[in-house]
């Protein structure tokens, strides 16, 4: 299974990206597709993730409300959209995907590589 995670770059506080995660190599069906993210000289912590089978979402406080995660079955894709981006909001942005329905960096079957997010002030 192999995680292409794509749409990182540089933007202004305040702007928005859009992060997407091709998977390929198994259907996700019955998997949880997501986002973990780590700033320098932090921890790698959770952000986002989607039940593959009924779409249901889960979000990190911090993000809640600014940043929206969906998937397209057809395309086996997730993506992040995220708006209001902050200074705080800059990190590398891993795809991952795993059995369980929440997230955690200790029960997530797949790493994708990351892509960098900066956010400018």
């Amino acid at each position: 299974v192999q995680l292409q995670a794509s749409g990182g770059g540089v933007v202004q506080a305040g702007g928005s990206l859009r992060l997407s995660c091709a998977a390929t190599g198994r259907s996700f069906n019955d998997y949880t597709a997501g986002w973990f993210r780590q700033a320098p000289g932090k921890e790698r912590e959770f952000v986002a993730s989607i039940r593959w089978s009924g779409g249901i979402a889960y979000y990190a406080d911090s993000v809640e409300g600014r940043f929206t995660v969906s998937r397209d079955s057809a395309k086996n894709t997730a993506t992040l959209e995220m708006t209001s981006l902050q200074p705080e909001d800059s990190g590398i942005y891993y795809c991952v995907a795993g059995a369980a329905i929440r997230l955690q960096p200790g029960n997530v079957a797949y790493w994708g590589q990351g892509t960098l997010v900066t956010v400018s002030s």
